[in-house]
């Protein structure tokens, strides 16, 4: 799909040949003398239309307009949030068949952030997955034309936008692969694709390079699936070379059974989306090769499947991570901490300014934040403080959660360094309390998109998220930066106050 920006006004957007106008309509509108306002203020007066964010009046071939279906639909305070959820309001209508060409215009002023998330939000309300579908009707949009009254104010926004677009459907598209179109060595290739955009390197490393690293927690949990393990390692080089990069580690289970440990059958399906952290590292690098930062960036993506099988690692093995502290397994089923633990041992190599890893690592952060916010926890404020606020801007929100020494307790063993579980009690926390075990003084965060990477039910799909959030943070570091302040965090490990920590009941 393109996008296209453009000068207009309500009186120009009136002459547009389109399927669909969408016109967004701020509190306090003040009409012109043209048809279209004219039609907008009529609307308002007989209480037909409600400016408030999402409300809408559909109408269908009204004379003097040029477009076959017009929406009206309120912007609110025209914020980036209210014009997120008044474009997805009329998602139904830029959705349906047909509809080939939209044009989106502002009756009013348009702020850049606001453009950029109209932007998104019309590729989410057109997204269609139909990669193994037979017979499938792919997207019938083709193109958005955004209208504003100064193209030049909202660039930067608009582009911001489209390169988020195009991380996030990359990222939407590996994650809705079933398990058999995505398995380690084709994510493996979708990762050399990355490599075509500028400034993008990829290397994958396969088994016995993993071995030679001696990588043995991520190679117990692959050793029960016939596919081999894929180690992922993709770059993006915006800087100098002698700056610190920020390093992402993504988990990629592409199919999670729970291993010996075997999960419930009912929603089993839905554990191909456990490889979502990896899908959103490589649309973090598809935006990255379309914004070109300056900034360094390194990806990091362990992908392998968790099967049961009689070479499958067993409940009380105990193995050895590329650090050299062992870990004895109790449930086959906290694997994604297995693989990402080495995966943060190979990422001090780097010398990163921050580390951030991205899993679905807990259905206990599902049962403490739901679906809403991805959980947070960070052994360093100021990166906690920056990532906290880049979900903010995307619209793609998380929550600091804790990380207390205490929490440790239960990761205690007799037989090994320590254990991969410690009971269900706060069982989203003392798993990133396992993988700060992995990171020495490194800034690190973690976040865990259990709850926020896909939907299930009717609508069952995977988000594309942190995405947004990832690729806000990068491009924060990058200005920060070019504005000669620190973009990278103080070495020094912060634990965090009990002010930060929110009274969720993780389980």
């Amino acid at each position: 799909m393109n996008f296209d920006l453009k000068t207009l006004d309500l009186a120009a957007a009136a002459s547009e040949k389109c399927d669909l106008l969408v016109v967004l309509i701020p509190e306090g509108f003040k009409p012109g003398a043209d048809a279209l306002s004219a039609l907008v203020a009529l609307a308002l007066k007989n209480g037909d239309l409600s400016l408030k964010a999402g409300k809408q009046l559909q109408l269908y071939q009204v004379p003097a307009l040029a477009a076959r279906r017009v929406v009206l639909v309120g912007g609110g305070d025209g914020a980036a949030r209210a014009v997120r959820q008044a474009v997805l309001a009329a998602g139904g209508a830029i959705k349906a068949p047909h509809t080939k060409r939209v044009v989106l215009c502002w009756a009013g002023a348009a702020a850049a952030d606001a453009v950029g998330a109209a932007v998104q939000a019309v590729a989410e309300a057109s997204y269609v997955y139909t990669t193994t579908k037979s017979k499938a009707e792919a997207r019938s949009l083709g193109r958005c034309v955004i209208g504003v009254a100064s193209p030049a104010d909202v660039r930067e926004g608009f582009d911001s936008g489209v390169a988020l677009v195009a991380g996030v459907e990359f990222a939407r598209e590996w994650g809705n692969r079933p398990a058999n179109h995505a398995t380690p060595s084709l994510l493996a290739d979708a990762a050399k694709t990355l490599a075509k955009l500028p400034r993008i390197q990829c290397k994958v490393h396969g088994p016995a390079e993993v071995s030679r690293l001696g990588m043995g927690a991520f190679m117990a949990v692959a050793r029960g699936s016939e596919e081999p393990l894929r180690f992922i390692e993709l770059r993006y080089n915006g800087a100098a070379k002698d700056k610190a990069p920020v390093v992402l580690v993504g988990k990629g289970i592409t199919f999670d059974t729970g291993g010996i440990s075997i999960k419930p059958a009912p929603e089993m399906d839905e554990m191909k989306f456990d490889m979502c952290g990896a899908a959103s590292v490589l649309g973090t690098f598809r935006a990255l090769g379309e914004l070109q930062p300056a900034i360094n960036v390194v990806g990091l993506v362990p992908a392998c499947e968790n099967m049961p099988d009689g070479r499958a690692v067993k409940p009380g093995d105990v193995v050895t991570s590329m650090s050299g502290q062992t870990i004895e397994i109790l449930n086959t089923d906290a694997e994604g901490r297995l693989v990402l633990c080495d995966a943060l041992t190979y990422a001090t190599r780097f010398k990163p300014a921050a580390v951030v890893d991205i899993a679905t690592l807990t259905g206990a952060c599902v049962i403490a934040l739901g679906g809403v916010r991805s959980g947070l926890f960070a052994n360093n404020d100021g990166l906690a403080a920056a990532l906290q606020q880049a979900g903010e801007s995307a619209q793609d929100p998380c929550w600091r959660m804790p990380l207390d020494d205490d929490y440790a307790d239960g990761l205690k063993s007799n037989f090994a360094d320590m254990g991969n579980v410690a009971g269900r009690a706060g069982g989203s926390i003392t798993a990133a309390k396992f993988l700060q075990k992995f990171v020495g003084d490194m800034p690190w965060a973690h976040l865990d998109i259990a709850g926020t990477a896909w939907r299930g039910g009717a609508a069952k799909g995977s988000t594309g998220r942190p995405v947004g959030l990832l690729v806000h943070y990068l491009l924060g570091q990058a200005q920060a930066k070019a504005a000669g302040k620190a973009a990278s965090v103080p070495r020094v490990a912060a634990k965090p106050t009990a002010k930060r920590a929110p009274r969720s009941k993780a389980a």
